[in-house]
Formats: C-alpha cells, sequence, structure tokens
C-alpha cells in the first residue's frame, strides 16, 4: 500500500490512520524506538522510559485525536491533536513524532494534512505547535500549511488557522477513516497469514 499527500509529492509506503485506544502499547513502542534527538524534539526534553510507558499509557484517551503512521503494520510516527479545555474548545495542541528513518519523506506533512482536518472537522479554530529553536524540520512542515511562528527563548510556537468544518471536509475524514479501518483489518489478516 502507498499514500499520497496532495501538498507533498514524497512517497513512501505505508498507511496513515487514527489509533484506536486498545493500541496504547504500539504508541509506546513508537515512542521507545525514538533515537533521543527524536524524543528530546517531540517532549522539548530528554525524557526516559519510565515517562513514555506513563504518557502512552494516558495519549490515547476520548479527548484527543491520534492519527499515525504505519510501515509493515508497525506505527512509525504519530500525530496528536489535544484540544485545551472541553466540550467543543477553539483551540488545540498538535504534536508530532517521527522514526529517524521515516523523516524527510513526507510523513510530517501527511499526519499534520490529517492533523488539519481532524481540528477542522472538530470546530478547532486554531491549532499551536510548539518545537525547540533547533528543530528545523518541524518549522519548515508548520510554514509549509502557513503557520504563523513565534520564537519565543529557546522554542518556536507555530500557530495555524482553521475554518469550520464544511460537507466536504467531514466526507474527507470519513472516508480516511474508512480507508484506514479497512487496512488495519486486512494488515491483520496479513501477519495472521504468514504467522500461520
Amino acid at each position: 500500500m502507498r499514500w499520497l499527500d496532495e501538498r507533498d509529492e514524497s512517497e513512501i509506503p505505508g498507511t496513515i490512520r487514527k489509533l484506536w485506544i486498545g493500541e496504547a502499547k504500539s504508541f509506546r513502542e513508537h515512542l521507545l524506538r525514538l533515537d533521543s534527538d527524536s524524543r528530546r524534539s517531540r517532549f522539548g526534553s530528554p525524557v526516559n522510559e519510565f515517562f513514555i510507558s506513563n504518557y502512552a499509557a494516558r495519549a490515547l484517551g476520548p479527548n484527543s485525536v491520534v492519527h499515525g503512521f504505519f510501515a509493515d503494520g508497525i506505527l512509525r510516527a504519530a500525530a496528536e491533536l489535544r484540544p485545551f479545555g472541553r466540550g467543543f474548545p477553539a483551540e488545540a495542541e498538535a504534536a508530532f513524532s517521527v522514526e529517524q528513518d521515516y523523516q524527510n519523506h513526507g510523513v510530517g506533512s501527511a499526519l499534520l494534512d490529517r492533523t488539519i482536518l481532524a481540528a477542522k472537522n472538530r470546530g478547532v479554530r486554531t491549532i499551536y505547535m510548539s518545537c525547540l529553536a533547533e528543530n528545523r524540520r518541524m518549522q519548515a512542515i508548520a510554514k509549509k500549511y502557513e503557520a504563523d511562528l513565534r520564537f519565543e527563548a529557546d522554542e518556536v510556537v507555530g500557530e495555524v488557522a482553521n475554518t469550520g468544518p464544511t460537507p466536504l471536509s467531514l466526507m474527507r475524514e470519513w472516508i480516511a477513516d474508512g480507508h484506514g479501518y479497512a487496512t488495519a483489518i486486512l494488515d491483520v489478516q496479513s501477519r495472521m497469514l504468514r504467522t500461520a
């Protein structure tokens, strides 16, 4: 399988879909596979395995939307959308983690595209992305989506303005979710056949 990001011509084999609450273990394993620089970029400081295990255990809650990039059935990158407040908040934070071998292949851009779509369909008008000042990759991705970047001390805060949902945006997410669900089922069946 392969995906194409409409905004980026890069391709890499894999599938993007939403993570389910029961996939916390896959999310934890992905975060543990991040090299030290990627971990520091994701969390803003060095973190240990204990921190990652606790974080992953509560990351896939009902208030968050997490998209994952899967290659050969293994989670290799993730984008998290966390609304500020309860109900229907107008603001949310987005965070990204991409394993080293999958960086610079358009995976982050494709995940941001899905995150913006999910935010739009939930009425989120402003998405904040915070990264270290030296994280040029994340800044470049944010600029592609016309983010307003502000430098604050040793970090950069990107702000993406979003419009409200439209019938087309709702349909795009519905189709992507259906495709992701079908792909996940086929991946499980394929792995079961390989082990049999």
